[in-house]
């Protein structure tokens, strides 16, 4: 069989002003409103953070989950309380052969959504800040981006006019940069980016805004022969450069949102596959239950989350049968991390949201609520 003719280069294959048409958003990713950045981010609060986009110096100090200890019996950074004592019962429970609710090793699983629920997300997704730092580079490879929209208006600096993008203008934004590369093109500059990204509030790698006890729980379960999966509403593929470092998870069990991929061969005759500009999964909401069957092929036993795009995960998992655990995490500790809901009262925000509807469900089906501020005794490692 012949070979397809060869790609030439990496630019050639990069979104061009051209493609960056309406017509483009057709293709899947703005269909019934599923795009990457449908998970709930206000604009006006995304592109207000621009001017808080990280300095790119120096090289991360990363926080391997292998080398985690538990020196002080199980989940050593949490509080006594209901919610420890929920995770302790349930894997005696799961784990105990004379028990009812015994669940065979090879059955048990549990799922994390990750922003939010084991890693800072505010004031602005990591992968956002990585896409918006892009469009310089993509400027500097594409000329003709310079006096295009949006680009031109996040190049001005202008944080007036960055402001009033619309969420089109984030998507072509997301499209540029994320298609039109190779999957190991995409791994080389996301790594690149990790290891020299802070966050701008803790002047720290991203990497290392991971939540203590939420990594004890990964390790506890771990231990006791749960299979541990991340299940996030972002980028399949970003989160997986990362995630066995950062979390002892490999990537083949990280579930996320995910751009089609083209087969093809580049100019060496190398098989290569390059990201499209269409969306092949979306993992959030329903998208997760959905992906959670698609690519792991099990029920959970245990899911964790934080917000409004993690109660279809929740439900999936409590209506199985015999001992389920479903938590959620509630920001309520404005000092060591960030306070936002809005329940319980807590400031609105529309990224990670956890609604009062969503915590009236919490209560009404006997899920976890995890207080951050009162049942976790720390909750970064360096603090």
């Amino acid at each position: 069989m012949a070979l397809a003719s060869p790609i030439s280069s990496s630019a050639d294959r990069r979104i061009s002003p051209n493609m960056l048409t309406p017509d483009l958003f057709e293709l899947g990713i703005a269909d019934h409103e599923r795009t990457i950045l449908r998970s709930g981010i206000d604009r006006r609060t995304l592109l207000t953070t621009l001017a808080l986009l990280p300095a790119l110096s120096a090289p991360p100090l990363s926080v391997s989950a292998s080398a985690l200890t538990v020196s002080s019996g199980p989940l050593p950074s949490w509080n006594e309380g209901s919610a420890k004592q929920a995770i302790l019962d349930f894997v005696r429970d799961t784990t105990d052969r004379a028990s009812p609710k015994f669940v065979p090793p090879e059955e048990r699983i549990a799922t994390f959504d990750q922003d939010g629920t084991l890693w800072v997300e505010q004031p602005i997704y990591s992968q956002m800040v990585y896409c918006l730092d892009r469009v310089p580079v993509l400027a500097a490879q594409e000329p003709a981006l310079r006096d295009v929209e949006p680009f031109k208006t996040v190049l001005s600096g202008n944080r007036e006019a960055i402001a009033g993008l619309s969420m089109r203008d984030l998507e072509r934004i997301v499209l540029a940069t994320l298609a039109g590369i190779t999957t190991d093109e995409f791994e080389a500059e996301g790594k690149k980016w990790l290891a020299s990204a802070k966050d701008p509030r803790w002047k720290r790698p991203y990497t290392e805004l991971v939540y203590q006890p939420m990594l004890e729980v990964m390790t506890y379960l771990r231990a006791n022969g749960f299979k541990t999966y991340i299940v996030t509403g972002f980028g399949q593929d970003f989160v997986r450069l990362y995630s066995q470092q950062v979390y002892g998870i490999p990537p083949e069990q990280v579930v996320g949102s995910a751009l089609a991929v083209k087969y093809d061969y580049d100019k060496d005759g190398k098989p290569v596959l390059i990201s499209e500009p269409r969306l092949m999964l979306y993992d959030s909401a329903a998208g997760k239950p959905e992906g959670i069957h698609l690519m792991i092929g099990r029920r959970p036993n245990a899911s964790f989350g934080n917000s409004t795009g993690d109660q279809q995960m929740l439900e999936y998992t409590g209506a199985g049968e015999g001992a389920r655990l479903s938590m959620l995490v509630l920001h309520d500790d404005g000092i060591r991390e960030y306070a936002y809901g809005p329940a319980q009262g807590l400031p609105y925000t529309k990224i990670g949201s956890f609604t009062p509807a969503l915590y009236a469900e919490a209560r009404k089906k006997n899920w976890t609520i995890i207080s951050m501020k009162n049942d976790w005794k720390n909750i970064f490692s360096f603090q």
